[in-house]
């Protein structure tokens, strides 16, 4: 389970179970691209594939650098999904790799 942690958000390593702050970064798995992700503790690297079916009105959180945004999808383009968010009422354009269904 997911918890917050400052202005981000935290998810448990699926081996060792630490939770931690992980941003993800691209890798290409098999025929498409992944998010991939590696525990700080442990090593363990494991990924994600990209969110290939976000439609207008979807949930999603999106791994900032800076933040975690939670919000509701607006438009959607090939690479990006524009999504307000839930805190500030503001849209903004996030990259699709890093948004994840909620």
């Amino acid at each position: 389970m997911s918890r917050s942690a400052g202005a981000h958000t935290a998810d448990p390593c699926p081996r060792c179970l630490v939770e931690e702050i992980r941003t993800g970064s691209l890798v290409p798995a098999a025929e498409r691209d992944a998010v991939g992700y590696t525990c700080g503790r442990c090593r363990h690297s494991w990924s994600r594939p990209i969110e290939d079916d976000l439609d207008v009105y979807d949930i999603v959180r999106a791994d900032l650098p800076e933040r975690t945004l939670y919000g509701t999808v607006r438009q959607v383009e090939d690479d990006r999904v524009q999504v307000l968010d839930t805190n500030s009422g503001r849209l903004l354009w996030v990259e699709r790799w890093r948004a994840v269904l909620y």
